[in-house]
C-alpha cells in the first residue's frame, strides 16, 4: 500500500525524492505552547498552524517541513504549562532548518505562523535568507491575517480576535472539536482600558486577564470556525497560485 502524505517527516527518502521533483515550495508551521484560555489546549497555536499547512498542501504542490512547536512566550509564562524559547534559540534552530531545506533545492518558503512573538524573528530570518540566496519568503501571521476575512462571521468586534476569544475558539472548535472544553469557556473583557494603549508596553499577561482569555469565547461556534478556516485557506492558495505561480493539484486529497 502506497503512503500519501505532504509531511516531510512522514516520507521515506525515496518518497521525498519523487515529491521534490514536483515542487520547490515548503510550508513551515510555527506556533507556541502557552495559555490559551481555560477551555483550549496549551498547544492551540501549533495545532492550528499545522492543520492550516495541511489544508493548503492538499490544494497545491507543496511539502510541509519541520514544525517549530514552541516560540517566545515569555510574557505568558506566569500561567502554568507555558513553555518559552529564547528568540536567539528559535532563530538559530529555524536558520539551520532552512539551510537544510535550501540544500535539497527548495526555493519558496511560506511560514504559516500563529504566534505573534514569532513574527519579528521569522521576518529577520526571511530577509537574511532572501539576501543570501535566490529564494522567496512570505509569512502569514494567522490570527491577525483572518481579521480581514471575518466579515459576516464574527459578532464581538475587535475583541473577537483577542486571545482565545470568539475567532480563535471557533477555529479550534472546527479543527479540533475534541480538544475544546465548552464547560470552561469564559467571557472576560480586558482587566482595564489603558489610556496609553498607543505605547508598546511589556507587562506580564496576568495584568490583562485572569483566565488567559481576552474577549467572549462563548460566542465561538464550529460553523464560524469553518468559515474562517475556509476563507483563510482560499486566500493563501490564491496568493500561491497568482503571486508565486505555484501549481495547483488536480484534485483535493480527502
Amino acid at each position: 500500500m502506497s503512503v500519501k502524505t505532504n509531511f516531510l517527516k512522514e516520507m521515506s527518502w525515496k518518497m521525498f525524492e519523487d515529491k521534490k521533483k514536483e515542487t520547490d515550495l515548503v510550508l513551515i508551521p510555527s506556533g507556541a505552547f502557552e495559555v490559551y484560555g481555560p477551555h483550549l489546549p496549551l498547544g492551540s497555536d501549533t495545532l492550528v498552524s499545522v492543520k492550516i499547512a495541511e489544508l493548503v498542501a492538499e490544494r497545491v504542490n507543496a511539502i510541509i517541513g519541520p514544525t517549530l512547536e514552541v516560540g517566545d512566550s515569555a510574557m505568558l509564562d506566569v500561567f502554568p504549562g507555558t513553555i518559552t524559547i529564547q528568540p536567539e534559540s528559535f532563530k538559530a534552530y529555524l536558520t539551520d532548518a532552512l539551510r537544510s531545506l535550501r540544500k535539497w533545492g527548495f526555493k519558496d518558503f511560506l511560514f504559516i505562523n500563529t504566534h505573534l512573538g514569532n513574527v519579528p524573528i521569522i521576518g529577520q530570518i526571511a530577509h537574511n535568507i532572501q539576501r543570501e540566496n535566490e529564494v522567496r519568503c512570505a509569512q502569514i501571521d494567522y490570527w491577525r491575517f483572518i481579521k480581514s476575512l471575518d466579515k459576516g462571521i464574527i459578532e464581538s468586534g475587535d475583541l473577537a480576535h483577542a486571545h482565545a476569544s470568539e475567532a480563535g475558539t471557533s477555529v479550534l472548535m472546527y479543527l479540533y472539536p475534541h480538544l475544546v472544553d465548552t464547560e470552561k469557556w469564559v467571557n472576560e473583557p480586558p482587566k482595564s482600558n489603558d489610556q496609553f494603549s498607543d505605547f508598546i508596553q511589556y507587562n506580564n499577561y496576568d495584568k490583562s486577564t485572569t483566565s488567559g482569555t481576552i474577549g467572549n469565547a462563548t460566542l465561538g461556534t464550529k460553523e464560524k470556525g469553518e468559515a474562517l478556516v475556509n476563507r483563510s485557506v482560499d486566500r493563501i492558495v490564491q496568493f500561491l497560485l497568482q503571486k508565486w505561480h505555484i501549481k495547483e493539484k488536480n484534485s483535493v486529497i480527502s
